[in-house]
């Protein structure tokens, strides 16, 4: 069985944390901006995530990705609500919104305390 050369492996630094404290607060305030923070929160996500060897690192890349993700496709699936009624759609753009600030805040805690956001 062949050893890891855990040498080929650079470190985080500040920096790398200080990225991902930025891209989750773009991910977090993206509602101010109608979503444009998080679409380049979301483009820096994914050049990251293509360099990154750092399991935790990655995780939270993909998170992110996938939580941004996941909120388009219930805005797309919910947008005939407004046409019906107005109330509808917005109770549920209001959820989808708690459910994806949960999911920012949710990740950036955990990535706060090291761990990975699952």
């Amino acid at each position: 069985m062949a050893e890891t050369d855990f040498a080929q492996f650079e470190t985080k630094t500040a920096n790398d944390r200080t990225v991902m404290h930025v891209l989750y607060g773009l991910h977090t305030i993206a509602w101010a901006s109608m979503g444009t923070l998080a679409v380049i929160a979301l483009i820096v996500n994914y050049i990251k995530r293509a360099d990154e060897h750092d399991a935790v690192y990655a995780s939270h890349h993909n998170y992110m990705i996938a939580t941004f993700w996941w909120t388009v496709l219930w805005l797309v699936v919910t947008a005939p609500l407004w046409v019906l009624l107005f109330l509808p759609g917005a109770i549920a753009y209001t959820i989808i919104g708690l459910w994806y600030l949960y999911r920012c805040l949710r990740g950036w805690l955990r990535f706060s305390d090291g761990r990975t956001p699952f």
